[in-house]
């Protein structure tokens, strides 16, 4: 299946289906033409008063146990498919655990705290987190730093997004995130399911199946996309 195959998206389930074709999904446009969530979903439907789009359709999809989500991409926002987690968090871990990441002096000690606390919790909205760690004026400083990192090497993901109400009960603004760790979400067994390959080997898996369905991308794009 090609990326021709792929329609525009209209609901939280066309972008769960697309994310299920590809595999991989930035949310943003990037190198690859129409290889984006931005680029899929027609225009009017962002930002749109009185529909649903894309903003709203992350949160659904991201608690769907379907596929994960978080900042994926070169640092930016995207989705992975349910059976291509384990492959993607093999290779984006390099086959560490976080604890052994620590053990062998390859985490930093705020990331330890971040991941200690979201997978002590379940889950943590970002801002909870920020005050239980003292990321405030005239504390500590990087959240947005280390939580990216989290999310880049697998460790952490958005699990949801909360939205304030007005008083009529009724969602406003914009969703504060949730995090949680892949395991929490998905189950220990099926994040660690490709742990007993080596890690290129996993990224070799992952190029061959986005050559499959991004013909027309370079094997020098898709390696960007693959590495983050």
């Amino acid at each position: 299946m090609s990326e021709r195959d792929v329609g525009q998206l209209h609901s939280a389930d066309d972008l769960i289906a697309a994310v299920e074709q590809y595999g991989f999904l930035p949310f943003f446009r990037n190198e690859i033409h129409g290889f984006s969530i931005e680029e899929l979903c027609p225009p009017e439907l962002w930002f749109a008063d009185d529909v649903d789009g894309p903003w709203e359709w992350k949160g659904p999809a991201a608690r769907s146990g379907k596929c994960l989500y978080g900042k994926l991409f070169n640092k930016k926002a995207g989705f992975v498919s349910r059976e291509w987690i384990p492959d993607f968090a093999n290779f984006r871990r390099d086959g560490y655990d976080f604890d052994a990441r620590w053990d062998d002096g390859l985490a930093s000690y705020k990331d330890k705290e971040l991941y200690e606390a979201i997978d002590g919790e379940g889950g943590m909205l970002s801002k909870r987190l920020k005050e239980a760690l003292n990321y405030r004026k005239g504390g500590n400083t990087g959240f947005e730093t280390c939580i990216t990192r989290l999310q880049m090497q697998s460790y952490v993901c958005i699990a949801d997004f909360v939205y304030m109400q007005d008083r009529y009960g009724r969602p406003y603004g914009w969703g504060v995130a949730e995090y949680a760790t892949p395991e929490e979400l998905f189950g220990y067994d099926l994040i660690t399911s490709a742990y007993q390959r080596d890690p290129q080997e996993s990224k070799e898996r992952i190029l061959k199946h986005l050559q499959s369905r991004l013909p027309n991308a370079t094997e020098m794009q898709l390696e960007k996309i693959i590495k983050g």
